[in-house]
């Protein structure tokens, strides 16, 4: 019986190829931690985003108003 090789898929950030293994890639789809949070910190900045209208309201939503 032969053991299939490992899949390996592009690194979101750097493209470097990543082996899809859970042994050698902690951090996969990202080559690195580093990479992993690159890519957090585009989305958290609206650098990176889901296309799309904006959610009815979203433009009025004042937390501070809200109440609980």
């Amino acid at each position: 019986m032969t053991k299939k090789p490992t899949p390996t898929v592009s690194c979101p950030t750097c493209h470097k190829p990543v082996p899809w293994s859970k042994e050698t890639s902690p951090w996969r789809p990202f080559c690195s931690e580093r990479c992993k949070l690159i890519d957090l910190g585009e989305w958290l900045c609206e650098e990176k985003r889901i296309p799309g209208e904006p959610a009815p309201g979203d433009a009025d939503y004042d937390p501070e108003s809200q109440e609980l």
